[in-house]
């Protein structure tokens, strides 16, 4: 194999910026793969049989039916993984543990933006992969323009700072490389921020936050702020004034997007 970069490790494991540790108790709970994104995701994966999982997390977006392994350096997040998907490996996308070209495809969902050192795991990703290499995350220019950044502007400004560029994951992982839009469905079960477009009563969630890791880098005062401005906004009819339209939106294009690089 060729000679990786580690990364630093919290007391869970933890890898990247975010401390699962501490965050990510209920992260499956909120989490939950979204059939309409799942479904994209597999059309990218094609026919592959063996596909591999880089910060596979919970296990969302994991499909069935195919031989599946998973890389995820969290001992919370390897927890909650679902008795009917394969146990996790713990390791690092810095440092796959896998020889050349061993899997059909790889895949990674909303992780990138959390590794240590980007540049190192999607070569290791495209190292050991012979097919495509399929990455959900956000475009960072576009992560402001959500709603949300009128209540929680850090929390916005975070993420866009933490999200890589696209371009530049597909330049790292070189062949040919497709960036689509990934449309959000109103009734999303992936509770992601811009999951909530239209359901906005759902950041008055502290257990929805907390799957969020944004919300984690952001003081908690600052927090409490920016949620009781939009709890009175709900309250006296604010938020509906400027974007009540959303509630009955059958799905929103935000920042979500999927980067698919072929060989």
């Amino acid at each position: 194999m060729n000679e990786v970069i580690s990364s630093p490790r919290r007391a869970d494991g933890s890898a990247g910026d975010a401390d699962y540790g501490r965050i990510g108790q209920g992260y499956a709970s909120y989490r939950q793969p979204e059939p309409a994104i799942a479904a994209l995701i597999e059309a990218a994966l094609g026919p592959a049989r063996r596909v591999l999982n880089v910060g596979a997390g919970a296990g969302s977006y994991e499909p069935r039916g195919r031989d599946m392994v998973a890389v995820e350096p969290s001992a919370s997040m390897r927890a909650q993984r679902p008795a009917d998907i394969v146990a996790a490996i713990d390791a690092t996308a810095e440092a796959l543990p896998f020889p050349d070209g061993y899997f059909d495809a790889s895949m990674a969902t909303f992780t990138v933006h959390q590794w240590q050192n980007l540049d190192a795991g999607l070569r290791e990703m495209r190292r050991v992969t012979r097919g495509p290499v399929v990455i959900l995350s956000c475009d960072p220019d576009m992560v402001q323009a959500f709603w949300l950044n009128d209540y929680a502007p850090e929390v916005l400004a975070t993420e866009a700072r933490r999200y890589p560029s696209l371009g530049h994951i597909g330049t790292v992982l070189g062949g040919d490389v497709e960036i689509t839009a990934v449309p959000i469905p109103l009734d999303c079960r992936d509770g992601f921020n811009e999951a909530y477009y239209g359901r906005p009563e759902l950041f008055l969630d502290p257990g929805a936050r907390s799957a969020c890791s944004a919300w984690s880098f952001v003081g908690e005062a600052q927090n409490d702020a920016s949620i009781e401005k939009l709890r009175q906004d709900l309250e006296c009819g604010a938020w509906d004034d400027c974007y009540g339209f959303l509630r009955s939106q059958p799905s929103f294009d935000g920042s979500l997007r999927l980067v698919i690089a072929r060989p």
